[in-house]
């Protein structure tokens, strides 16, 4: 991961700031696609943190804001690796119990999760804008569900922004 291709960055809007997401094509070409495709398209518009978990990671890319649902393309293989792993920052596809269940939702880690490694996709690592991420609104109980949860106020791909 030498050069930045300004294709592989996605510009994530927060109220209180830009967090900079450079997507993993080299690892997970399917999902940073799908990302792209989505950022492009506005999809994460609005759409709500709706699962955050203190010292795990913030989840969103749910349009029904429930944790079930997705965008109406198909699901995606798994494109596990252990040439990268679950960090501070790293920004993974979240899914369902079956491996190749991936579709919209992701979720950027507060702190390391090597339980993760090799469970699931890593598609992307936040560059800038970490100290935001960090002040997103957290859930509570063991599932994390946010009660007037952060929402992304706008996500595209830094190639499509002036």
């Amino acid at each position: 991961m030498s050069e930045i291709d300004k294709s592989d960055l996605l510009n994530l809007d927060l109220a209180s700031g830009r967090v900079v997401i450079q997507l993993r094509a080299d690892i997970a070409p399917l999902a940073a696609e799908r990302l792209r495709t989505l950022s492009a398209e506005g999809f994460y518009d609005n759409v709500a943190f709706h699962r955050v978990i203190s010292g795990f990671m913030a989840q969103g890319g749910d349009p029904t804001g429930t944790g079930s649902g997705g965008s109406k393309l198909p699901d995606l293989k798994a494109e596990f690796t252990r040439a990268a792993k679950f960090e501070r920052g790293t920004v993974g596809m979240a899914r369902t119990q079956d491996p190749n269940s991936a579709n919209s939702q992701f979720f950027i880690m507060f702190e390391p999760s090597p339980h993760l490694d090799g469970q699931y996709t890593i598609v992307g690592q936040v560059t800038e804008g970490m100290e935001l991420v960090d002040k997103i609104k957290r859930g509570s109980g063991g599932g994390g569900v946010v009660t007037d949860p952060d929402r992304i106020v706008k996500m595209r791909p830094a190639s499509a922004e002036a």
